[in-house]
């Protein structure tokens, strides 16, 4: 009796044990858009991550460091589809490619330029946004869940992490739209002048 006891202690245990190891890890924080008014007033943010992209026709993955200011969003992208670093700079509504040996090309139209560029559409106005954890203004949107749906995307934040003395914000974020599917994930944030209220 004794050892059918302990047999069924330590099964008992092994299960308990089992089932913590498989309890998934809990975000930093959870999304939330009612707070988050103050990020429309920054005007300085960067951020180094990891992209991905995958639409209809073609599927890849770069490093990201984007810098936004009030005069232009500048991103550097490494590595995507096997070429080295690509500067894109956007500035009211000109997009300028920059892919390094006096490569340099630009158009008027931003958002078509970039996605033949990169081979799927990228909602990039849109995205200077989103990245920061808000709906772009001017559009209306719908809150779902962990993230909201503007313009025919749903904008899912998977994960937030406090950055001391600015609050909160992203760290794995999912753009979806039917066809293209982006995923990014911000393994560092610079936030100046960030009062969050």
């Amino acid at each position: 009796m004794l050892q059918l006891l302990y047999r069924w202690f330590s099964w008992s245990l092994f299960l308990f044990l089992t089932g913590c190891a498989t309890i998934p890890e809990k975000p930093l924080s959870v999304y939330s858009s009612r707070q988050r008014q103050y990020i429309y007033e920054l005007e300085y943010w960067a951020f180094e991550g990891r992209l991905a992209v995958s639409g209809p026709k073609d599927s890849w993955s770069a490093n990201v460091v984007w810098d936004h200011s009030p005069l232009e969003e500048k991103m550097k992208i490494t590595g995507p589809l096997g070429q080295g670093a690509i500067i894109i700079k956007l500035k009211d509504n000109k997009v300028l490619i920059d892919r390094g040996q006096g490569d340099v090309i630009s158009s008027d139209e931003p958002e078509k330029f970039i996605s033949h560029e990169l081979g799927a559409f990228v909602p990039l106005k849109s995205l200077r946004y989103w990245a920061v954890g808000v709906p772009e203004l001017g559009k209306d949107f719908y809150e779902i869940g962990e993230g909201f749906s503007q313009d025919g995307w749903l904008v899912e934040y998977k994960q937030m992490q406090t950055i001391e003395g600015s609050g909160e914000m992203p760290q794995k974020i999912s753009v979806t739209n039917g066809q293209v599917k982006l995923k990014l994930y911000v393994d560092d944030w610079k936030l100046i002048d960030v009062k969050p209220k």
